[in-house]
Formats: C-alpha cells, sequence, structure tokens
C-alpha cells in the first residue's frame, strides 16, 4: 500500500511534468543538432577508462593535499583542456579551498550534574571553534525537543526561549519520523531539519553555548559506533574568517542510555518528554549544569576544486552546474598488506560519468544557449567541504545557476528499469528526469530508506541549502532482467562491504552499462535545461527556496 507520502510525491512528479511539458522542449523533434548521436556516444569504455586510472595505486587513494591531489588535479584539468572546456575561475581550472584538520584530545569528561560521562563510551564532544582550549563550565541544560526553527511546518522549539550561554539538548530526526501519520513535516522522509549539522547551525543562531544530540539508532538511520568512530579522530572544516566564532562552544552527542538518566536526574522521564516534543514545538528546563573541557590542535592545508565551463551562446551567463567530487580517503602506511583506499566506486564513478557527459556536451554541432560547467569538488569525505566552500564562494553567481545536478558512487550493478531519486518530490527537475527516463523505458521511484536524509549527504545539498534547485538520482533497484539480478546479487555483496574501505576497487566484472544508462540520462536532462529559458522551481513544501 502506498504511504500518503508516496502518492502525494507521484501528483507532484505528473504536475512537474505537465508544467515542463508546456515550457521546455520535450521531443527529439526539437534537438536540431546530434543530440541522438552523441547520446549514444557516451559509453562504458571511456567510463571505465577515467574510472581505472582514477582508481590505481598511483593516484594513493585521492585524499586531499597528498601527491594523490596532485595527480588527479593533473589528470583533470589535461581531460577537460582536451574537450575544448574553458577554465572555470578565470584562467585557472582551480578553486582553491582551505582547510582546516581539528583534532579533540580524546581525554575528556562531560559532567552533567553528578554524573560523568566517558568519551566514545557513551559521549563525545567537539568544537569547530579554532581554539586551542574550549571551557564549557557549568551551563544550564535546556531540552529543546527536536531543535527546529521551521515556519514553513509553523513548528519552533526555540519560540520564546534564550538559550544564551546555555546547553541545549535535542532529538534526533525530525517530528514527522515516529509520528508518520500525523501529517507533520514529510512523515518518515527526513527532511533537511532532522540533520545532526542542521541542529548544531540552528543552536549557534539561538545563541546557545553547547549543544548535544541524544542518539537513537533507528531515527538515526545508524548505531553510536559511527558516532564515536567518526566523531573521534581528526576532524576537517573550512577555514573561517571568524575562526567560527558564531559556533556554539561544544557539539556534542550522548547516548539514549545516559540521556535518559540526565532526564531521570532532572526528575522526568525521557520518553514522556520525547511524546511531548512529537506532538508540537516543545522545550523544558532541566535544572542541571552541564561542563566540558575540549583541548584542540589544528593545522591548516589547501585543497583545490576543479572547475571547467563549455560557454553557451545567447545566454552565457546562465549555468547549469554538474557536480562529482574527486577525493577520497588515501592510504593508511599503519596497515599490514593493501595500504590504499583506491575509492573506485566512491567517486572515481561519478567523476567518470562526469567526464563522459562532458565529451558528449562538447560534440554536439549547436552549442546550446547556456553554459555547461562541470565542478568536480575536494573533501566531500571530510563532510562537503568542496561544495560548501564553492557554495559560499560561488565563482558563477547563484542567480545565474539555473540548477545543479549531481553524481556520487554511480551504480556498478547493471540496468535498472526504475530510476532512484533521492528526495523525491522536491523540485520541478524530476519532471525533466521522467522524460528523460522515459526514453529508456524506465521510471522514477523514491530512494529505498528515505528516513535516513541521503539528499543532505551529497555535493548537491549544499547548492540546495543556498537555494539552486538541485537534482540526485541513479538506478534504482529493479534489475533488466534475470541475469543483471543474479549478478547483482553477487556483486552488491562486495560493494556494500567495500564501502570506505581498502576493497574498494576497480574490478573488470563490473556491469557499467548502469553508469552508461544514468549518465546518458542526466546528459538529457542537462541538455534540456541549457537548451531552453526554464529556470526550475521548488516544491512549496521543499525546505529550499531560490534566494533573491
Amino acid at each position: 500500500m502506498k504511504t500518503c507520502h508516496t502518492v502525494w510525491a507521484l501528483c507532484l512528479s505528473s504536475i512537474f511534468a505537465l508544467t515542463a511539458c508546456q515550457n521546455s522542449q520535450t521531443t527529439d523533434t526539437g534537438k536540431v543538432d546530434n543530440f541522438i548521436e552523441v547520446y549514444n556516444q557516451i559509453s562504458t569504455a571511456d567510463i571505465k577508462r577515467h574510472i581505472k586510472t582514477l582508481a590505481s595505486n598511483e593516484y594513493e587513494g585521492r585524499l586531499p593535499t597528498t601527491v594523490g591531489e596532485q595527480k588527479t588535479l593533473e589528470y583533470l584539468e589535461s581531460e577537460f583542456k582536451a574537450l575544448g572546456y574553458l577554465p572555470g575561475n578565470g584562467d585557472s581550472y582551480l578553486q582553491p579551498v582551505e582547510l582546516i584538520e581539528m583534532t579533540a584530545d580524546p581525554d575528556m569528561t562531560l559532567t552533567i550534574g553528578d554524573n560523568q560521562f566517558i568519551y566514545k563510551e557513551n559521549m563525545i564532544a567537539s568544537t569547530k571553534r579554532e581554539q586551542n582550549l574550549v571551557d564549557l563550565k557549568d551551563s544550564d541544560l535546556v531540552f529543546v525537543g527536536y531543535g527546529v526553527n521551521a515556519p514553513e511546518y509553523n513548528w519552533n522549539d526555540y519560540q520564546g526561549l534564550d538559550v544564551k550561554g546555555k546547553t541545549v539538548v535535542i532529538l534526533v530526526n525530525d517530528p514527522g519520523f515516529e509520528n508518520p501519520e500525523s501529517g507533520k513535516f514529510q512523515g518518515k522522509t527526513m527532511t533537511y531539519y532532522g540533520r545532526w549539522s542542521y541542529k548544531y547551525e540552528e543552536a549557534s543562531r539561538q545563541g546557545a553555548e553547547a549543544a548535544i544530540i541524544v542518539h537513537e539508532t533507528e531515527p538515526a538511520s545508524y548505531g553510536w559506533s559511527v558516532v564515536a568512530n567518526s566523531w573521534s579522530g581528526p576532524q576537517y572544516g573550512l577555514v573561517s574568517p571568524n575562526g567560527n566564532a558564531d559556533r556554539v562552544a561544544v557539539e556534542g552527542w550522548l547516548t539514549l542510555a545516559a540521556a535518559q538518566k540526565v532526564f531521570a536526574d532532572a526528575g522526568l522521564d525521557f520518553a514522556t518528554e520525547k511524546e511531548h516534543a512529537k506532538t508540537g514545538p516543545y522545550n523544558k528546563a532541566l535544572n542541571l549544569k552541564a561542563s566540558v573541557t575540549v583541548k584542540n590542535s589544528f593545522k591548516t592545508s589547501q585543497s583545490n576544486n576543479v572547475i571547467a565551463t563549455l560557454p553557451g551562446t545567447s545566454s552565457a551567463d546562465e549555468h547549469v552546474i554538474f557536480t562529482a567530487h574527486w577525493d577520497h580517503l588515501g592510504k593508511d602506511d599503519t596497515k599490514e598488506g593493501d595500504q590504499i583506499y583506491n575509492g573506485a566506486h566512491d567517486n572515481a564513478t561519478g567523476v567518470a560519468a562526469a567526464l563522459a557527459m562532458a565529451k558528449a556536451y562538447a560534440n554536439l554541432t549547436v552549442k546550446p544557449k547556456r553554459s555547461t560547467t562541470f565542478l568536480i569538488v575536494t573533501a566531500e569525505e571530510q563532510g562537503l567541504l568542496g561544495s560548501k566552500y564553492y557554495s559560499e564562494n560561488p565563482i558563477i553567481p547563484l542567480k545565474n545557476t539555473v540548477a545543479n545536478i549531481n553524481m556520487d558512487a554511480m551504480s556498478v550493478l547493471g540496468k535498472t528499469k526504475d530510476v532512484a531519486v533521492i528526495g523525491m518530490g522536491k523540485s520541478e527537475l524530476e519532471s525533466y528526469l521522467e522524460k528523460a527516463a522515459k526514453r529508456q523505458n524506465r521510471h522514477l521511484v523514491q530512494e529505498g530508506r528515505p528516513e535516513a536524509g541521503s539528499y543532505y549527504r551529497s555535493d548537491h545539498f549544499s547548492f540546495a541549502k543556498q537555494g539552486v534547485p538541485a537534482l540526485y538520482a541513479k538506478g534504482g533497484n529493479q534489475p533488466i532482467d534475470e541475469a543483471t539480478a543474479q549478478y547483482r546479487k553477487r556483486t552488491n555483496v562486495i560493494v556494500r562491504g567495500c564501502y570506505h574501505q581498502v576493497c574498494d576497487q576497480f574490478r573488470e566484472s563490473w556491469d557499467l552499462s548502469g553508469i552508461q544508462e544514468d549518465a546518458q540520462l542526466l546528459f538529457e536532462v542537462g541538455y534540456d535545461l541549457v537548451s531552453s529559458d526554464d529556470w526550475p522551481s521548488w516544491a512549496e513544501t521543499s525546505e529550499f527556496q531560490r534566494q533573491k
């Protein structure tokens, strides 16, 4: 049985499709050049060549600021130059990105009331402030429900509350997740208000001194070990002009058991307070104080985004930007045996698709009216930092950026009957995608587990936050035939098991026809946009709107 959200998304998709049919070229008769020829030239051979090169041991896992970066930059610049693309940043194909690596001393304890919580065991604390020492001392503790301030949903957990200098305790995910039939937010589908990054950002805007998120496995979509391992050790960020002084001093997590203990010490039942928070905006003083000292070491370095442009004709100042991240995890000299995290699937596949599409645009005999730009970004693995930097320091004005189309970890599982739209129902870009999918006899579906918030976990999100409609879609889960189904069963085990592992290497056994098909699909979406005067819009219920 379809959920309410699924029905809504399908209806919205139909509306968007009608709008697009009225406003854009929708048939091949409108494509007056060699579109079909270059569409068919997007090949598995080209895709394979790029993946094998970028994921080879020579590139040492493509870690930012290493020799692997330098080799990657040289390869990308050479490829774009050979295709006739112009440097996207003045006379350079590079946009420098200043990074900062921060490491918190694990020898710390969080004290709340009479209880002490241990680093990685039941709490995590860190800081984004560029300081050697951050000392949170006797800070008043306030429960702010989901920590959401969302006018479009008539929801503000901070309403009437002054949290300046205080520590806010926040539930993970958003109010719709555990109450999907309530009509609140988007049900099981996570909105950006459910992401930990938003919660820290909003707490900072509210003037809080610290923000602590309560971890629960199901609404977070990952276990405590992910928090403990991901948030410990070196953490990366962008160099900030004010040293991130406008961020909360301490960003932390508590296990569910630790949070239950804190609430009990405050004379409250955690489950009861959570129920209150689910039904409407909610906050409550806990009458406890929190203290923790974070000792920080940090160093700065420089990495680079790659940007290349194929100028348009009559509307060259308007751009469609394709993104993919070139970076991966580098190498670990302490490991025995294989030490290189080659990153073949994540994300040599996305870069390979981008280069194959760039070739197709370059081979069009009639150049589109708008410009086509490829932005291959750094430091995605460190928190979307390259795309975040670009979106906050755009080379092409955001008001002139028609749309963003992103490629990340493309499917090596063969052709599919469906196209998975990550964040389905967010913008009119899906109407262009639906039209392009029909050429391949495919249909659109919502991605699996939308409650995990995957829309907010790749580089297109950096554009979405700035109001630029952004599309993230790739092959779904319905194999084209039985042979492909059997191949998927064998290969998917390896792909999942090798995520962020040294075994993420190129394999001759990979069926790259799914990447080819998805690259053709997204090529057509981009083609229709650069060939038209359309400005796609967000859905009214989306968290994002184009900045005025």
